[in-house]
């Protein structure tokens, strides 16, 4: 069988691999911590849970909705706009999608023709590159400095006059860095000026700790705003990673490019989902903040223990979403392997913790963690992964040899 270049050049999750490696090995009985996966460790917190079987049982989930969401829901996602942003999207600029991912690979669909070019900054989530190539685009990547961020001199760097989008996600994955407001506001009128559209992946929104302070790309000005997509969801703030909701929010004859291209391929999102997610974005989000309270003390316990593993170095603490990066080229030095991804594999089959090589962001020789999951395993896999690393470090010191760990 002969399969279209797009399949043979795509490549597949690395996040998603590795953590079905890791339930692979649970299934087998083996005791793995899994840190591989941006998943909430939650519930779906049971107001949801009660409106989508209220749902069921007064017969409403049983057919077809408009392929772009109920307006029910649409009103919903408008409202917690306005309430957490300020800004108002009428219903007819908005479309539900199947998961803020869907909502991604659908706008590179609209908007990417082949040749096109579209700025990520290094590193970024795994799915954009791809997203990308399979629209036929160009990623181009920008290069960030300490703190992970883009600037406007990396941004002059990258433009071409095949630039056409730029996506900024903020709190970032992997790397949980916020954009202050005067950075969101260089780089919007970067963009206005250069006529470049902007993408602000908004998912991490709602997850930010330690008096960080969250802005949207569409809350700066009138002009950015108007050259901003807004991509959001359900799954990470309210812990709904398995519903699958996430929405668009734009210009209405983009919205009507989105709402045609999907009504050809994914049709519309569950009805279920869509009465659920109802719920949570009209709830008084107390679940919310309770999850984030967690995550935050989870992310303050962690991550000084993080910093003590030998050949970990973190380069910021994290301000938002849930994952540590840290620099692990000491570690892959010290362990006497190839690269990140040689120590991923190793750390899953002999400490069986499961982590993501920063390579699949575009950084070899970085890690990504999660802490979306309970304390507990949290101190269990850096006390496995400190182990691990011990025992290089031991035979260093017994072998007279020097390295340089921190």
């Amino acid at each position: 069988m002969k399969f279209s270049d797009r399949a043979m050049n795509v490549e597949p999750s690395a996040t998603v691999k590795v953590s079905n490696t890791a339930k692979a090995m649970i299934r087998k009985g083996i005791d793995v911590i899994n840190l591989g996966i941006g998943e909430p460790d939650f519930t779906t917190p049971q107001l949801v849970a009660d409106a989508a079987i209220k749902a069921i049982e007064s017969g409403k989930t049983s057919f077809y909705t408009p392929a772009s969401g109920l307006p029910q829901l649409k009103e919903a996602i408008a409202e917690r706009i306005k309430k957490d942003y300020g800004v108002i999207y009428p219903i007819d600029q908005i479309s539900v999608t199947n998961g803020a991912k869907m909502a991604l690979y659908v706008l590179m669909q609209a908007l990417v023709d082949p040749g096109v070019e579209v700025l990520l900054p290094r590193p970024s989530w795994v799915s954009y590159k791809q997203q990308v190539l399979l629209a036929g685009g160009k990623p181009v990547i920008v290069e960030t400095g300490d703190d992970f961020k883009i600037t406007t001199d990396g941004l002059d760097d990258a433009v071409n006059h095949n630039t056409k989008v730029l996506v900024i996600n903020s709190p970032q994955s992997p790397t949980g860095t916020i954009y202050s407001k005067e950075e969101l506001e260089a780089i919007g009128n970067w963009a206005v000026l250069h006529n470049v559209i902007l993408i602000a992946d908004d998912i991490y929104g709602k997850l930010v700790y330690n008096q960080n302070q969250f802005y949207s790309l569409v809350q700066i000005n009138d002009r950015i705003a108007a050259s901003t997509i807004l991509v959001n969801g359900v799954s990470k703030a309210y812990s709904m990673t398995g519903w699958r909701i996430g929405y668009v929010a734009g210009a209405p004859e983009l919205i009507s490019k989105v709402n045609s291209i999907l009504s050809h391929t994914t049709g519309n999102p569950a009805t279920v989902s869509q009465y659920a997610a109802i719920a949570a974005l009209e709830s008084d989000q107390s679940e919310v903040e309770t999850m984030r309270q967690a995550f935050e003390q989870r992310l303050n316990t962690i991550y000084p223990l993080v910093e003590k593993i030998p050949g970990f170095k973190m380069r910021a603490k994290p301000e938002g979403a849930f994952y540590l990066f840290p620099d692990v080229s000491a570690a892959i030095q010290l362990a006497g392997v190839q690269s990140s991804g040689e120590l991923v594999d190793r750390l899953l089959q002999e400490a069986h913790v499961a982590v993501v090589d920063g390579a699949a962001f575009g950084m070899p020789g970085y890690l990504r963690m999660s802490y979306a999951t309970s304390l507990e395993d949290l101190t269990t896999a850096v006390e496995r992964i400190t182990a691990f690393m011990n025992q290089f470090l031991e035979k260093q010191v017994s072998g007279g040899i020097g390295i340089e760990t921190d």
